[in-house]
């Protein structure tokens, strides 16, 4: 690493949910903002990119077998997807070959036909790095697939090693394990919102991986989805379901900035915010005087983790040479 400190900045914005073409172009405003006050490490919170699925959690009657709503919305998220080398991701690369920066943001992505929970890291003049989520959680699992263990790694540039969770992989002992064994100098653990448990999660993880981690949340009211859904010309069955939601706000920010010792070193509240904070990484290798749970705390001679990186494509074709 060049650069001892480094300005960090947590985007904790609203979302434009289910449009993804907007979300991208909001996206490229909000890291010129953080760029502007002298970040040059910037996280998103999950799926910022088409928004988190909330009618999962808050729609009543979201998860019942062929709900016409359910359908229709996910539909729209599979026309909406990110994919591959997405050209909509082109001006937020552009803005971090330019400034030296790396932006770690959510989307939905889609592979084939099915739809992934992603984390893409965006670094200096290199492509676009994804990791899927490799477990989606409880009613998520009627959106996204699971990830595998080929997405399991970190970005490397001058700023240092930046890796990231997404949301409940945070309770993966051993997908932590993995990332502690990568080095991370910064990790971005991304939230819908960032609860009391999930800032618990995010400290620990700081403390045991020996590294910097921002929390990333996003903010959402009830109004947000339904002129998302006018945004995309969602249909009637997809607007009743999202009319059931709560009224207010839905996502609570609550992004925070940690150091290695798992102290929090900034925090945001429950609104719209750029929340900011110098990384002193001189302090990572400091904090390892007390541990390092994958090296001097660590006991290869009992425990070994096994991680298979193959990508999990289910039908493999032979070539015709192969044949």
């Amino acid at each position: 690493m060049s650069q001892s400190i480094i300005k960090a900045a947590i985007v904790q914005a609203r979302p434009v949910p289910l449009d993804i073409d907007a979300g991208a172009k909001a996206a490229v405003t909000h890291v010129q903002t953080a760029l502007d006050v002298g970040a040059r490490i910037i996280a998103f919170g999950e799926t910022f990119l088409g928004g988190y699925p909330i009618w999962l959690d808050e729609a009543p009657g979201a998860a019942l077998w062929d709900q016409p709503g359910a359908k229709a919305l996910h539909a729209i998220l599979l026309n909406q997807a990110i994919t591959g080398a997405d050209e909509r991701l082109a001006p937020i690369q552009a803005l971090c070959d330019k400034a030296g920066a790396v932006v770690v943001i959510g989307a939905h992505e889609r592979v084939r036909n099915s739809l992934y929970n992603a984390l893409i890291t965006l670094s200096p003049n290199m492509p676009a790095l994804v990791h899927r989520k490799l477990v989606p959680t409880h009613g998520e699992r009627l959106v996204w697939g699971r990830g595998d263990g080929s997405t399991l790694r970190v970005a490397e540039s001058e700023l240092g090693r930046v890796g990231g969770l997404i949301c409940w992989e945070h309770w993966m002992p051993l997908a932590r394990a993995a990332m502690h064994h990568l080095c991370e100098s910064v990790h971005v653990a991304q939230w819908p919102t960032v609860r009391e448990t999930y800032l618990l999660a995010s400290r620990h993880y700081a403390f045991e991986g020996r590294c910097f981690v921002l929390a990333a949340g996003t903010v959402l009211w009830r109004e947000d989805m339904l002129s998302g859904l006018e945004r995309v010309g969602g249909d009637a069955a997809a607007r009743e379901l999202l009319e059931g939601l709560p009224a207010g706000q839905l996502q609570l920010g609550g992004s925070a900035i940690i150091g290695p010792d798992a102290s929090v070193l900034a925090e945001a509240g429950a609104e719209e915010e750029v929340l900011c904070g110098d990384l002193d990484m001189a302090r990572l290798r400091e904090e390892l005087a007390a541990l390092d749970t994958d090296g001097h705390y660590a006991r290869p001679d009992v425990f070994e983790l096994r991680i298979n990186r193959r990508p999990q494509l289910g039908v493999r074709f032979a070539s015709d040479a192969e044949g």
